[in-house]
């Protein structure tokens, strides 16, 4: 009974921080320059669905992937009643598989396949000392060459899997318009990787958001380099947040000013 109340609070709290009023407008206007009308985008890490909504409210077709059960079950209530989302249960990952997931249930945000996440990250991350990963689940792990060869090439594709952002990064042989992956302080070196993948696949250029906000933290796109070196300078600094990466010589990846060099949204300064 305590585990499923547990499993149920956490939820609540996943649905006040993701659905909260006004965070809609927010993500839509965030995710405008990267998909529109007709566009496909991948949701790796959905959860209760947010992204996925902001994607299908600007006109895309979403692929929404989530490996925990208990959240499924609600991303399904949420956002799966449209024929233009289809939900699958799978995890990414280097390979097609199995992999065992380590749940929270109180936190299911940090639900991970990473291996070392629950050992590692509350030394490292002050934010996390107060979880506990204390269940876990096995999933079937897929990877983005298949989603890619099955539902066809994303306009856009976010990627938040808790420390594994770079496995399925690896399971990617061709670049993809524009994407995003997590960072968290204290695994720094897993958005680095991330950084250098994208750098071996196209010619990408790279900005940054912090936590939950909307805006840019550069005025402008950066090269490959300047990216890690933030990362490596400032981005302790910063509990969590994303790296948002774009092709520079695709004119197609993005609309409304996201290829011409500009930052969309309000921006501050990583430059430092």
């Amino acid at each position: 009974m305590w585990r499923g109340l547990e499993r149920w609070l956490g939820l609540v709290r996943s649905l006040i921080i993701y659905w909260r009023p006004g965070r809609q407008r927010g993500l839509r206007e965030l995710y405008r320059p990267f998909v529109g009308a007709g566009d496909l985008a991948f949701d790796v890490g959905a959860h209760l669905g947010d992204r996925t909504h902001a994607f299908r409210k600007l006109g895309a077709r979403v692929v929404a992937l989530e490996p925990q059960p208990a959240v499924r079950r609600w991303l399904m209530r949420f956002v799966g009643r449209s024929e233009h989302v289809s939900i699958r249960a799978e995890a990414l990952g280097r390979e097609v598989g199995t992999a065992r997931l380590a749940l929270s249930r109180r936190t299911p945000t940090v639900s991970s396949l990473a291996e070392d996440w629950p050992n590692v990250l509350p030394e490292r991350n002050p934010s996390f000392r107060g979880v506990r990963w204390d269940d876990s689940v096995e999933v079937q792990v897929t990877t983005l060459d298949a989603l890619i060869e099955e539902y066809g090439l994303p306009r856009f594709c976010k990627i938040d899997v808790e420390g594994y952002e770079a496995k399925v990064l690896a399971g990617l042989s061709q670049p993809i318009p524009a994407l995003s992956v997590e960072f968290v302080a204290g695994a720094l070196d897993i958005a680095e990787a991330c950084v250098r993948r994208l750098e071996a696949l196209g010619r990408y250029e790279f900005n940054a958001i912090k936590a939950e906000e909307r805006s840019f933290m550069s005025e402008r796109w950066l090269a490959s380099d300047e990216m890690v070196s933030w990362l490596r300078r400032d981005g302790a600094r910063v509990s969590s947040g994303d790296v948002y990466a774009r092709l520079r010589s695709d004119a197609g990846a993005a609309r409304d000013g996201v290829s011409d060099g500009g930052a969309p949204g309000k921006a501050g300064s990583i430059d430092g």
